[in-house]
């Protein structure tokens, strides 16, 4: 859900950065920002869907690798979690 709402409110700036008229090549301020306080919570909600599934939120840093870290993250976001808790807590679907 928070991906989901992120993509609508990030699409909800670009279309009010170019009504405005502020927007540069398609982006403007009010996206830029939004993106920037977007930040932190993406990555708090990255390292939780790892620490479901019984990574370490460090395997965030895969991304950084080009084209395969995505890939690789993509694939470890859309796994189901562990049956029953594991070191970093409780199964949140439990």
């Amino acid at each position: 859900m928070f991906v989901l709402f992120n993509i609508i409110f990030a699409f909800a700036a670009i279309i009010l950065d170019n009504v405005l008229g502020i927007a540069y090549s398609g982006y403007g301020p009010i996206y830029g920002l939004y993106m920037l306080a977007m930040l932190i919570p993406s990555i708090a909600v990255g390292v939780r869907r790892l620490h479901d599934i019984s990574k370490s939120g460090w395997m965030i840093l895969v991304g950084l690798i080009p084209l395969v870290g995505a890939i690789w993250l993509l694939i470890l976001f859309v796994m189901d979690s562990k049956p029953g808790a594991n070191e970093y807590g409780p199964n949140p679907k439990e």
